[in-house]
């Protein structure tokens, strides 16, 4: 599986798991709702600031965004 579908699922799951809108992410993030958007379906190369800040707005650690077994 592609890094950045690995990552936007991971994304999304723990977003979901928090239980915050896109919005709400991504006003913690700084981004744009439409920047999560594109994350979350992996269309998206992220910077590692971005992981970094994506990390802190979901209290987990980056590597868990990285995680392939993550959403299974």
């Amino acid at each position: 599986m592609d890094i950045r579908d690995v990552f936007g699922k991971n994304l999304k799951l723990y977003r979901l798991k928090i239980g915050i809108s896109q919005d709400a992410l991504a006003a913690k993030m700084g981004v744009d709702r439409a920047h999560v958007s594109s994350m979350e379906r992996g269309q998206q190369n992220v910077t590692i600031i971005t992981l970094w800040h994506a990390a802190l707005a979901l209290d987990v650690k980056p590597a868990a965004l990285l995680d392939d077994q993550a959403q299974d």
